[in-house]
């Protein structure tokens, strides 16, 4: 698997855990842009079946900005994306874009101490999640 995103597994409800990231995501500063239900989407466009999944496009406004003001394309690689899915073990996997990844593709120096910044707050947020562990799968 590869290493663009920090993950996490939890032992709880689905809905909660949602609940929980929305939360967490608060009191980092973030807020929710978009929330966009990839399960509910495939089934009403395609017909198909999914397992729970969110996506959650997460914005702290005053990160962005600084960001926006060293690199003005940046805002293709944003928001950073938080999901949460049902894993195949019963758990909830919880896992956040890595920025400092993600932004590594504009190689502009000005913006490393924000990824960083982001980075550690998105980790923040899934260290919280009530009954939280790093997952290795």
């Amino acid at each position: 698997m590869a290493n663009y995103t920090v993950r996490y597994r939890v032992d709880g409800e689905f809905d909660d855990t949602v609940a929980a990231v929305e939360d967490e995501l608060a009191e980092e500063g973030f807020g929710v842009l978009c929330d966009i239900d990839v399960q509910a989407t495939l089934k009403k466009k395609l017909d198909e079946e999914f397992r729970k999944y969110r996506i959650l496009g997460a914005c702290n406004p005053s990160l962005a900005h600084d960001a926006l003001q060293e690199e003005m394309e940046l805002g293709a690689l944003l928001p950073c994306n938080v999901i949460v899915y049902e894993r195949d073990d019963g758990d909830v996997g919880v896992s956040a874009v890595d920025p400092q990844v993600m932004l590594s593709v504009a190689d502009n120096d000005a913006i490393d101490s924000i990824a960083e910044d982001v980075g550690e707050r998105l980790t923040r947020v899934l260290e919280a999640l009530p009954n939280a562990e790093p997952a290795e799968d």
